[in-house]
This record gives C-alpha cells, sequence and structure tokens, in this order.
C-alpha cells in the first residue's frame, strides 16, 4: 500500500470510529437525560402497605420532594420497598447505560489509536472490526463495574440511606465517601492506573501491540478496562453523593475523568482534586457533628 493510499485508509478509520464513538455517546446520555426528566425509580419511598409497582419521580419536582404514590402529610412515616428483579434489572441498565455514555469520549484517543495502529501494521488488519472488538472488551469490564454499583445502590436503598434524588441521605456517610476518594486520589495503585490511561501507545507496546484476532482484541480491552476502572472507581462513588441521576454531577464526573487522561501532567490534577474531595468530606462531617 502506499503512502497516498494508507494516509486516505487512516483518514478513513477514524472518521469510521469517531463517527461511531460520537452515536454511542448521544445516545447514552439521551437515555440519561430521560431518565433524569422524569423516571421510574425504584426502592423510592412509599407510604406503609404500597404496592410493590414502582414509586414514579419527576426530578423537575424533587426540590418539593413530589414523589408519586408518597402523601408526604402522612402520619405513617414512609418505609422502603423492597426491590424486585425488575427493579434490579431496570437500575442495572441505567447504570451500564450511564457508564457508556461517561467512559466513551476518555476511551476515545486509545479507540483511535488501536485503528490506527492496525492499519499500519498490516493493511489486510482489519482494524475497525479489531477496534470493535477492543471496545467491547473495555465495556465488559465496566459493564462488570455497573453490576457492583447496582448491589451498592440496592443496599443503600434497602438501609434507608439513600434519597429519593438517589444520593445519600446521611452526610457522615457523604463526607467518607468523599475523604475515601480524596485519599484514593494520591495512591500509587492511581498512579499506576493513570499512567496506563494517559499513555496509549506505551500501554499498547507493553502489552503485545495491536491484536487482529477477535479474542486477542477482546481480552486487550479487558485489560485496558481494567487499568481504567481502577483509575476511575472512587470518582464513580462520587454519584451516590451527588446523586446518581443528578446530570450535573454525572457530567463533572466524566469531565473529570477526561481531564485526567488527556492533561499530560501526571498526578497534578488528581492530587489537586482529592485534596479538595478530602476538605469538602471533612466539611460534612463537622457540619453533621
Amino acid at each position: 500500500m502506499s503512502d497516498t493510499a494508507l494516509e486516505a485508509a487512516l483518514r478513513r478509520d477514524r472518521a469510521v470510529v469517531t463517527a461511531a464513538l460520537v452515536v454511542i455517546a448521544v445516545l447514552a446520555w439521551a437515555y440519561v437525560l430521560w431518565l433524569a426528566a422524569g423516571m421510574v425509580t425504584p426502592g423510592s419511598p412509599a407510604p406503609a402497605g404500597a404496592g410493590s409497582g414502582m414509586a414514579e419521580m419527576d426530578m423537575s419536582n424533587m426540590a418539593g420532594m413530589n414523589i408519586a404514590g408518597m402523601d408526604m402529610g402522612a402520619t405513617a412515616a414512609p418505609v422502603f420497598r423492597a426491590w424486585a428483579a425488575a427493579d434490579f434489572a431496570f437500575i442495572f441498565t441505567m447504570w451500564t447505560v450511564m457508564m457508556v455514555g461517561m467512559m466513551t469520549p476518555s476511551v476515545a484517543p486509545m479507540l483511535l489509536l488501536y485503528a490506527g495502529v492496525g492499519r499500519k501494521a498490516r493493511a489486510d488488519g482489519r482494524p475497525i472490526a479489531s477496534t470493535g472488538w477492543f471496545f467491547a472488551g473495555y465495556l465488559a469490564v465496566w459493564v462488570v463495574f455497573s453490576l457492583v454499583a447496582t448491589a451498592a445502590q440496592w443496599l443503600l436503598a434497602g438501609l434507608a440511606l439513600l434519597s429519593p434524588s438517589m444520593a445519600t441521605d446521611s452526610a457522615i456517610l457523604g463526607g467518607l465517601v468523599l475523604i475515601a476518594a480524596g485519599l484514593y486520589q494520591w495512591t500509587p495503585l492511581k498512579g499506576v492506573c493513570l499512567r496506563q490511561c494517559q499513555a496509549p501507545i506505551a500501554f499498547l507496546a507493553s502489552h503485545g501491540g495491536f491484536r487482529s484476532a477477535p479474542f486477542g482484541a477482546l481480552r486487550l480491552g479487558v485489560a485496558h478496562g481494567a487499568y481504567c476502572l481502577g483509575c476511575c472507581w472512587a470518582l464513580m462513588a462520587l454519584l451516590f453523593v451527588g446523586g446518581v441521576m443528578n446530570v450535573l454531577w454525572i457530567a463533572g464526573i466524566a469531565a473529570l475523568v477526561l481531564l485526567e487522561k488527556i492533561i499530560p501532567t501526571g498526578q497534578l490534577v488528581p492530587r489537586i482534586t482529592g485534596v479538595l474531595m478530602a476538605a469538602i468530606g471533612v466539611w460534612f462531617i463537622v457540619g453533621a457533628s
């Protein structure tokens, strides 16, 4: 393949991968916004003796705590009903789509590089197909994380520690989560994982380079996803502090994840934000005392 033809193929591959990632991210964010505009939330407070149907929650009326099926003036204290299997599946789907929307922008440079390396490595290496398998492996890691996050939300809802906006009702618990996330920003594990995410070329070089076989590309995507999870899981836990369906909070965390990966300042951004998180966490706890 001539240099001109190779350059044209690389431009085509970048365009295809970029377009696919934009569509995926837009669809995921559209789903999240739709849920935030007016969603059905399992585990919401309901009056004692309420049926097993999900409580509908109008997020635009959250300040007034207007929850369908809940009488705020009732003498009986509201109780949290148990989740049904459909509730768990609903929240798991919500977490999964949310993770896709949050993490797709930050993994885009890696995917574009992967497709480009594949095209340069071998003209018949089907870089687009291999990149798709790599992305599938990456997302598989976040699907597993979504399952764990759903279980955590189920536990917190069962303990009546979540508000209708799916944020923790306990200032002390929220403060502890913030402090833990802030301290994690300074750990060696965070640094190791972040370096792998900040340097896609180094990651590929240290893991054997481009893989054209589907299973090889899938496994490499899982490896990259594991580093990304190690880098970002504590930040995702902050969703329980600001609200799992708080769109501004979701967008802020997604932006922070992206900044950590693309700004070439090593650990500077995580350490600054870590100090801020820990300080706010202490403020939460002191204020609750």
